[in-house]
């Protein structure tokens, strides 16, 4: 990708997850799109997360992409998630057409998560 780096990892349950860095706009979107159709059309994992804890920005078209994947996952039968995103990020995912069950821990940072499982926007630990 042109500004932005993607890391790409595979768990030992056939999870592949994709963690973009920094902010995501114009000169990335091709090769987004182009990472995002060849993992859910030929590699077709069980599952997709979508790491977005170390993105700051998404552009329109990006945020399109991040929607389509959605779909074409669930037209290719790969569960397809956003975690860690910011607040504001999510808000713009769900505008963008991205169903709020497939945004998880929105707002919590990595370290969090693995401490203790929190209620989404609250301190209060979940039950």
């Amino acid at each position: 990708m042109a500004s932005a780096t993607v890391d790409v990892d595979t768990s030992a349950d056939g999870t592949l997850v994709i963690q973009p860095h920094g902010a995501l706009d114009a000169a990335d979107a091709v090769d987004l799109r182009r990472i995002l159709i060849h993992v859910l059309r030929r590699l077709r994992p069980l599952r997709l997360v979508l790491d977005l804890h170390d993105v700051t920005a998404l552009d329109p078209i990006n945020l399109g992409t991040l929607a389509a994947a959605c779909q074409l996952g669930d037209d290719h039968h790969v569960a397809v998630f956003l975690d860690h995103s910011t607040v504001p990020i999510a808000q713009q995912l769900s505008a963008a057409g991205v169903p709020l069950h497939r945004l998880r821990r929105v707002g919590a940072t990595i370290r969090a998560c693995a401490a203790t499982p929190r209620r989404i926007g609250t301190d209060e630990p979940a039950p």
